[in-house]
């Protein structure tokens, strides 16, 4: 067990925000009366700690407030966009930059340009986040998981559980052939696989198995930055290198990158395309016309596009990521010493309880995953997330449920928001369920919508019996 201490904030606070407080008889009434049964439905005024997600849930620092002023609101090319715009191509090395109103938004523009075929397209990838894997089912695909076996030991110290497996890769390309694949998508870091990061040797390797067949390989590149820190501090020969010369080394070997702002990009609103092919650019950026509005806006505020231009710079600040990723690291390591199961080792952005060891005796028909989360709630006011069968969601062709690689709850951590103190509450928070979580009832759907579930399903608690 590694030494478990707090890093430096390499920041001060200069706002704060009133954090409400409630009591447990409250949260019970708001959860199943007013939510029913879903956290997504809890107001956030009545939320003590928010670690639903880490997407545009972040504090943004006084630069990027002073960019807000100075934003530039003409409707088209900006001078919001030129700063973008140059920040972007030096960033990520390529030329064709198109900013969207969010991840999912440049999601639908790059599979819907993409995913042009008669056929059902196959989309291999290291685990497609549930945007993702709505837009790929949206467009009449399917993708396949080609995630490396080490991302199915939760327990190992393997540094990069996030690579996808070029064998698995091969089979998946030649099994759907190779005119039925538009495209591979290499998530960096590995959200499904509890945020954990690829490595320089994957993305090379990958590259390599995707040039062979003349497919391209995007990024989704949310938290590009998180997964250059992790390849710095756990692959051998980029110890030297700065944050920026490794992205720079990691783009060079993909076709192009669809992302979130609002993660890595420390905004609150906002998404981003790049690319080096000319042709699939003017496609795209049609298509940003019609969906996402002018492509030099993309559906946001100047003020938005010139706050981004900071926050990929700050991302990528050294002092800030050993924060960064310190902080997750405390938090599951904390956890792991009170005896709370979870992914390890810990990612960048979330701790990722796993449900699956915890409460192995609950089925997942009756969903442990959405019992702990609520439970969460009801213990200490904190927002969490279940990352399982729920949000698997369910085969577009057979209706039935799919099955999730583990039952995780996830814990994301909003960047630069929670102090070490608040961590700690979230550990006797999680702690204290953990403890009784054999009491805990099973979780019944009483409504759920046809793609992405799990954020406006219904639910209600079920009787177990057990046995004394």
């Amino acid at each position: 067990m590694p030494e478990i201490s707090y890093p430096f904030e390499p920041f001060k606070i200069k706002a704060v925000e009133k954090v409400p407080i409630t009591k447990r008889e409250e949260r019970e009434k708001i959860l199943w009366k007013y939510a029913k049964g879903n956290i997504f439905n809890v107001p956030a005024r009545k939320i003590t700690i928010d670690l639903l997600t880490d997407s545009g849930t972040g504090a943004m620092s006084d630069e990027q407030w002073a960019a807000i002023m100075r934003g530039d609101e003409s409707y088209a090319s900006s001078k919001s966009w030129e700063e973008l715009n140059r920040t972007a191509q030096k960033i990520f090395g390529m030329p064709y930059v198109l900013p969207a109103h969010q991840g999912r938004g440049a999601e639908h523009l790059v599979l819907t340009v993409l995913l042009e075929s008669d056929k059902r397209p196959v989309v291999p990838g290291n685990g497609h986040f549930d945007t993702t894997s709505g837009h790929i089912q949206w467009a009449g695909g399917v993708g396949v998981d080609c995630i490396c076996d080490e991302a199915l030991d939760p327990e190992s110290d393997s540094p990069f559980k996030g690579d996808i497996d070029p064998d698995k890769l091969t089979r998946a390309i030649e099994d759907a052939g190779i005119d039925n694949v538009p495209l591979v998508i290499l998530t960096i870091t590995a959200n499904t696989a509890a945020g954990q990061p690829v490595s320089m040797n994957c993305i090379r390797e990958i590259s390599k198995v995707c040039k062979g067949y003349e497919i391209p390989l995007f990024f989704d590149a949310a938290r590009f930055s998180e997964n250059a820190y992790f390849i710095k501090t756990r692959e051998e020969g980029y110890r030297e290198k700065s944050i920026p010369e490794i992205v720079l080394e990691m783009f060079s070997y993909v076709d192009g990158a669809m992302m979130s702002s609002k993660k890595d990009g420390l905004v609150n609103i906002g998404g981003l395309i790049v690319c080096r092919d000319e042709e699939l650019y003017r496609k795209l950026a049609t298509m940003a016309t019609l969906f996402e509005g002018f492509p030099t806006y993309g559906g946001q505020a100047g003020r938005d596009i010139a706050a981004l231009a900071v926050g990929l710079r700050e991302g990528m600040d050294e002092h800030y990521l050993t924060w960064r990723i310190g902080q997750t690291r405390y938090l599951g390591a904390r956890l792991r010493k009170a005896g709370v199961p979870i992914f390890w080792p810990t990612g960048g952005h979330a701790v990722y309880l796993n449900i699956t060891k915890a409460m192995p005796d609950m089925p997942r028909k009756l969903y442990p995953g959405i019992a702990f989360q609520n439970a969460v709630y009801i213990e200490g006011g904190v927002r969490v997330c279940e990352i399982g069968t729920i949000l698997a969601g369910r085969d577009p062709e057979t209706g039935k449920e799919r099955t999730a690689r583990f039952e995780f709850v996830r814990m994301a951590i909003p960047r630069r928001v929670y102090t070490q103190t608040q961590m700690d509450y979230v550990v006797d928070t999680v702690t204290a369920v953990y403890e009784k979580r054999d009491e805990l009832k099973g979780i019944r759907l009483t409504y759920e919508p046809p793609v992405l579930r799990h954020f406006t399903a219904e639910y209600a608690e079920v009787e177990l019996v057990r046995n004394n």
